[in-house]
């Protein structure tokens, strides 16, 4: 056998074997007003049960040093997420999932709000990486993709309000 066809082998086996990359999910919506006005309603970590439509309760607690919200959803199921970073001065957050209902694992997700090209409007991005769990891909990212949705359209309508 040639060197050159076992290192081919080689490599491809490696590839296969490889870890599998993270799936990612980002939406992005532009809204009426500023970048302070948007993140007046997003920048409380346990807001989101004033913008986000399927949030009924979030309570906020500290674990080793860590902050961690609860959130219930109006069909009563339960998401920990702990606050991974935050920037006040850029205007995002960074989060990740520690339990869920949602068929994924690994999530982290950051929410940025940024001034928007057109003058008077603001853009709100909420992307993540994350990985499937005992679904395929898709499935995943659409069940990811239809929350950030919901909670972006109610933030535009919330915008467009002020």
């Amino acid at each position: 056998m040639r060197v050159s066809t076992v290192v081919g082998a080689l490599a491809v086996l490696g590839l296969a074997c490889g870890p599998a990359l993270a799936e990612k999910n980002s939406n992005r919506i532009e809204g009426k007003g500023t970048p302070a006005q948007a993140w007046a309603l997003i920048g409380d970590f346990c807001g989101i049960k004033a913008w986000h439509p399927a949030i009924a309760s979030c309570e906020l607690s500290e674990k080793g040093g860590d902050k961690i919200r609860t959130l219930t959803t109006k069909d009563g199921a339960k998401f920990v997420e702990k606050l991974v970073k935050w920037d006040d001065k850029g205007t995002s957050y960074t989060y990740a999932i520690l339990e869920s209902p949602l068929p994924i694992e690994n999530y982290v997700s950051t929410i940025k709000v940024e001034e928007d090209d057109e003058p008077g409007k603001v853009a709100i991005t909420w992307s993540s990486t994350f990985d499937p769990k005992g679904v395929p891909a898709q499935t995943a990212r659409k069940a990811v993709a239809d929350i950030y949705l919901a909670g972006l359209l109610e933030l535009k309508a919330k915008l467009k309000g002020k």
